[in-house]
């Protein structure tokens, strides 16, 4: 048999590693090429001499794959083996695996199964609770499966009151993995590559697009990672300079929590539970920071991962400059499970926080409503370049009624005063059109304080609704004519009822940092642009794709007038026409080669990830969920 043969269906017997409890064997070094120490988490891992101890038989299933080169890895089905199936690892199998993960391995109850009488997990009190918890982000991050927009799931098991309706797994994982070390990620991956099953990876499920979600697969869910050490000096990768090691399961509430305690600033996301090491850096990563210092995935010093082949391995800039190119942008859950990574940080940092308002009414008709947006968007490069962050909404409210609100204007680095010089022009103009509006500005001597005033908690788990985005880029400011084309674009959407989040930003990549592979799109970008559409919880499933597919119509007014920008891949339009080019840019090929070297099995699977053009999911619902049978094109 050779060594890299692929092998499926066999059963093993519970395998002889240690426990992570017993130092005695199983524990590595704590050196690594990283320049820090590697985690007690990390230090745990599995090895080939545990491998040797089993039988042939034993080790079919978790033995590790090939370096990338030897083809003969690559299986001949067409589908990933599902629930069900002959080739389905018996329940013996997954108790033995289970024994060898120490008891960590999770089979799926869905979050609202309480709800559902035909679940063992009944209980009318708890399905309450859960209910009323349901659009709180925490309630789904702190789950091993569920994921925060359900529809791409599938919606197979949402709180109800009638208890004789029916829940199932759907598309969420059938088991996944409480990852407390390596090794369990490790033998987690050779696992579903040996057994040919869907692996998802799951850090808080905050994807708009669902990519931790999968039926039929092994989760990996990395959520209690929660390691955090900050180093004021480090020395790695071409750089000097204060730097934070953060675990997967790291949210951004507890790396600015403890850059509060410390002293120092992170670049992380604007929402509170957002896994700063999960998808978000791997995807990018925009931040209330980055108008001033770049993208989450720019700050990346190391990472530490575990391949498709189940090797761990320290990427840097030295180590693999491809592999250590591609991981910082190149989309989450494509290349391997990142454990750890090395950012950046920087000093302390004062900021304003600002919100106010104005709508149309008896004083302010439409026309003028348009022209105080317009004053504020002719501005955007001024404040962007100044190295502000704005979270504003535009909405409307009614036939030819509309509400601007800003909620919060976020200005690092700036005091009320010199916040409000900056602004004073749009001021000027608002006042002089008639439109009123009573601005509540506030400083902050720190990122932590700002930041927890400004940004609420997000409001998740909504299935009746989806979203789609564009990075609007510098050249539409350029002239009177591009700007003009930008807003009668958006204003166009608006009219047509679709509300408009935004971000004005820009994410440059800074002077001496290394580049990444980031959605070239981001370095031009002035404003993140969302909008989203909506049904009923009785809509029904041909009805929302009708929906679905009118949003993806609708934004093409605002692709039309960028059409050679993108979007940001973790707020976007699953149905993104070309998304390869929107989503990676001119990244994309080489980034699709990096994926055939390093995971020459397809082990990792995302939608509108890296090589997912190869793979369909073909969905109970007929929508694009992840509820149903992986298979190839």
């Amino acid at each position: 048999m050779s060594p890299c043969s692929f092998m499926t269906g066999i059963l093993f017997g519970a395998l002889l590693l240690v426990t992570p409890g017993d130092a005695r064997a199983g524990q590595v070094a704590s050196v690594s090429v990283a320049g820090a120490p590697l985690f007690d988490s990390e230090k745990f891992q599995l090895t080939d001499n545990d491998i040797a101890k089993l039988s042939q038989h034993q080790s079919a299933l978790v033995k590790f794959g090939c370096d990338g080169t030897n083809k003969t890895t690559q299986p001949t089905r067409k589908c990933k083996v599902f629930p069900g199936d002959r080739q389905w690892p018996s329940q013996s199998a997954w108790s033995a695996f289970d024994d060898l993960l120490g008891g960590a391995l999770i089979k799926t109850v869905p979050l609202a199964a309480s709800c559902y009488s035909s679940w063992p997990q009944y209980d009318s009190a708890e399905c309450e609770r859960i209910s009323s918890q349901w659009t709180d982000s925490y309630l789904h991050a702190a789950d091993p499966a569920s994921a925060m927009w359900p529809l791409f799931e599938g919606r197979t098991c949402l709180p109800t009151t009638n208890a004789s309706a029916s829940c199932t797994v759907g598309g969420y994982s059938s088991y996944a993995v409480n990852v407390s070390n390596v090794a369990q990620i490790q033998l987690a991956v050779n696992f579903a590559r040996n057994a040919d099953i869907r692996l998802v990876i799951k850090n808080t499920g905050h994807d708009f697009n669902g990519k931790s979600t999968g039926a039929g697969a092994l989760g990996i869910w990395t959520h209690n990672l929660k390691d955090i050490e900050y180093y004021e000096n480090y020395r790695g990768s071409g750089y000097q300079g204060p730097a934070v090691k953060m675990g997967a399961g790291v949210q951004a509430f507890e790396v600015y929590e403890k850059g509060q305690e410390l002293g120092f600033t992170a670049v992380g996301g604007e929402g509170k539970t957002v896994g700063v090491t999960g998808g978000y850096v791997l995807g990018g990563g925009h931040s209330p920071m980055s108008s001033l210092y770049g993208l989450a995935a720019d700050q990346v010093l190391a990472l530490e991962v575990v391949l498709a082949n189940g090797r761990f391995v320290t990427v840097t800039e030295e180590s693999d400059p491809d592999l250590f190119w591609a991981l910082r942008g190149g989309g989450g859950g494509t290349y391997g499970v990142v454990t750890s990574i090395i950012s950046r940080v920087y000093p302390k940092v004062g900021v304003t926080v600002s919100t106010f308002n104005f709508s149309t009414g008896k004083d302010v008709s439409v026309e003028t409503f348009w022209a105080g947006v317009r004053s504020y968007l002719k501005r955007f490069p001024t404040h962007a370049d100044a190295g502000t962050y704005a979270y504003f909404w535009i909405m409307p409210t009614g036939p030819n009624a509309f509400t601007f609100l800003m909620n919060p204007f976020f200005a690092a680095n700036h005091t009320v005063d010199e916040f409000n010089a900056l602004v004073q022009p749009w001021y000027d103009d608002l006042h002089e059109l008639g439109i009123s509006f009573q601005p509540n500005s506030t400083y902050y001597d720190n990122f932590y304080d700002g930041w927890m005033a400004g940004f609420a908690l997000e409001t998740v788990a909504s299935s009746t609704m989806m979203t789609s985005s564009r990075l609007f880029p510098r050249t539409n400011w350029d002239t009177p004519a591009s700007l003009n084309a930008t807003l009668n674009a958006l204003r166009a959407t608006i009219t047509d009822g679709f509300a408009l989040l935004a971000f004005n930003m820009k994410a440059e990549l800074q002077e001496g940092f290394t580049s990444n592979s980031a959605n070239p799109a981001w370095r031009q970008t002035l404003m993140h642009a969302i909008t989203s559409t909506s049904w009923t919880n009785t809509t029904s499933d041909a009805d929302i794709k009708v929906k679905m597919d009118g949003l993806t119509k609708a934004v093409g007014k605002w692709r039309a007038v960028c059409p050679d920008s993108g979007a940001y891949m973790s707020e976007s339009d699953i149905q993104e026409p070309h998304f390869q080019q929107a989503f990676y840019g001119t990244n994309y090929d080489r980034l699709y080669r990096l994926k055939q070297r390093y995971d020459p099995t397809a082990l990792f699977y995302a939608p509108t990830g890296v090589g997912s053009e190869n793979w369909v999911v073909k969905s109970l619902a007929g929508l694009p969920d992840q509820n149903g049978r992986l298979c190839r094109v």
